[in-house]
């Protein structure tokens, strides 16, 4: 059965999937409401999270409009990547955007992070009919992406940071995996402009992205706007950063 029709059968399926973990009501760095449309009622800096997209919708992942809407290899060529670089793809899902990052580092290596089994299955069906041998699936948790401390140069995370329902968590584990000097990059829909006709809490605008993320450390380094509907943000973990422990959020 190819990789591809596997997608397609999802189609028949619902769209959308929750997440089971339980909240920590004891966690001050949340707050709960009761939840709007297409979120989980948690909220994280002013942001409510969104839901989770399930793998029932994994054929939305591998739609054909997704080069003329996302330009999915720009993103690539603007990680710049060293051939022989580690990277990690956070929330790869059926690894679309894993398979390109493969083959930008021909030398290296790409984690392929996600929170779901069935996505992983995905995956290594996708990597034994392409040959992937440079992508390492990881079962991680909705806290946790579980990766060896100091052990990735770069984190993408596309159309997925929204989605996570322990934002923070997930950043300082991050923080840990990433070696001094090392990059997290997202891509999100702007929530600045209301033609781009995407759900609104599946959508960010940058200064939301960069309050959240120097709030653990990072430092922002640049946006790039030159995608058609989406910013691409670059995040640093400084050089001087001796520590794998991220420095306690400031709010």
């Amino acid at each position: 059965m190819s990789f591809r029709w596997v997608v397609l059968c999802c189609c028949c399926l619902s769209l959308w999937a929750c997440q089971g973990s339980p909240f920590n009501q004891n966690d001050t760095s949340y707050r709960y409401q009761q939840p709007s449309q297409d979120g989980i009622g948690k909220v994280y800096m002013g942001r409510e999270i969104a839901q989770v997209m399930g793998y029932e919708g994994a054929y939305w992942l591998e739609r054909p409009s997704r080069e003329l809407q996302e330009h999915p290899q720009l993103v690539v060529d603007l990680l710049d990547l060293e051939p022989d670089a580690i990277a990690a793809d956070i929330g790869a899902g059926s690894g679309y955007m894993t398979q390109r990052l493969a083959q930008a580092v021909p030398n290296g290596k790409v984690f392929a992070v996600d929170v779901q089994p069935e996505m992983i299955d995905l995956l290594n069906q996708r990597i034994v009919e392409e040959d992937l041998t440079a992508i390492e699936p990881v079962l991680g948790t909705t806290a946790d992406p579980k990766l060896p401390p100091n052990s990735i140069d770069l984190a993408l995370m596309v159309d997925a940071y929204h989605e996570f329902e322990y934002p923070r968590e997930m950043m300082e584990h991050l923080w840990t995996a990433l070696r001094p000097g090392g990059q997290v990059v997202l891509a999100e829909y702007r929530a600045e402009n209301p033609l781009v006709m995407i759900k609104r809490l599946h959508k960010m605008s940058e200064a939301q992205v960069k309050r959240e993320l120097t709030a653990i450390g990072f430092e922002w380094l640049k946006t790039e706007e030159s995608l058609p509907q989406q910013h691409l943000l670059f995040f640093s973990k400084p050089m001087a950063a001796e520590s794998t422990t991220a420095p306690a959020p400031t709010t």
